[in-house]
């Protein structure tokens, strides 16, 4: 018995004593190396406040658009893509393109708006056929027949317009369920919107039922062919992402 305890002691006291030197090893502040090289760089080095960066895009009214980044991600998860998945889930795929057919040929009146405004002459013509054509040979739109024959649509808004005369992109604003914006693409959307109503070639101002029926189903439409899905990016700084992304492709829209 006593050589056991003895065996034991002998085997235990190294490993206290070699924990009472590791422990007292930390509890001292390493001393400093006088010859250690400082940082290269810091912070301050490399983020300037006299440099504009390409993710710098004039924000003032931020608060109020990451809280509307939110909402917008709730409603979208929670009550527009379950009323998309439905839409998708009855309709044939062939229902579902006549249908997006039937809305793009429609607005080709704001896209041939904006390119007579913007003096591009070709562009009007080419709008001007695809109208003709897809609305006669195409059954009202149901069928996009232009483009099989080598006319391609032309994407034009007033904002675009603005653009396109040195107008400023102002500040950046996210718009309840349509999503990002800024005020020049603000008030081309509502300029637009203030075309197709006076234009009105489905007689809509005197059928409400119709008119928000259409409406409706446009805006179903939209968000059916639009793949973009709130929070899906798997970055913490998706907001300034998608701020950076659709300020850089309306510069690339004006500038086409």
């Amino acid at each position: 018995m006593t050589q056991a305890v003895y065996c034991i002691r002998n085997l235990l006291l190294p490993v206290i004593a070699s924990g009472l030197i590791l422990l007292s090893g930390c509890s001292t502040s390493p001393e400093k190396n006088e010859n250690e090289t400082p940082a290269q760089y810091s912070v301050d080095s490399i983020v300037r406040d006299d440099v504009t960066y390409a993710i710098d895009i004039y924000d003032p009214w931020e608060g109020f658009n990451r809280g509307m980044y939110r909402f917008n991600a709730g409603f979208d998860h929670y009550i527009f893509l379950p009323v998309v998945n439905a839409y998708t889930y009855v309709m044939p795929n062939v229902v579902e393109d006549s249908i997006s057919n039937f809305f793009s040929n429609l607005f080709e009146i704001n896209n041939l708006a904006n390119s007579i405004l913007q003096l591009k002459p070709r562009t009007a013509l080419e709008t001007t056929e695809r109208f003709l054509i897809n609305s006669t040979i195409g059954l009202a739109g149901l069928f996009d027949v232009a483009s099989k024959w080598g006319i391609y649509e032309h994407d034009e808004d007033f904002g675009q317009t603005l653009g396109h005369y040195g107008v400023g992109e102002g500040p950046y604003i996210v718009l309840p369920i349509a999503g990002p914006s800024n005020a020049r693409d603000t008030t081309g959307l509502i300029t637009d919107s203030l075309i197709f109503t006076e234009v009105d070639i489905l007689n809509l101002d005197d059928h409400n039922k119709r008119k928000a029926a259409f409406y409706l189903l446009n805006a179903i439409d939209r968000r059916h062919r639009t793949g973009f899905r709130y929070y899906d990016s798997g970055s913490p700084f998706e907001y300034e992402l998608i701020r950076l992304m659709y300020t850089e492709k309306r510069k690339l829209d004006i500038a086409r």
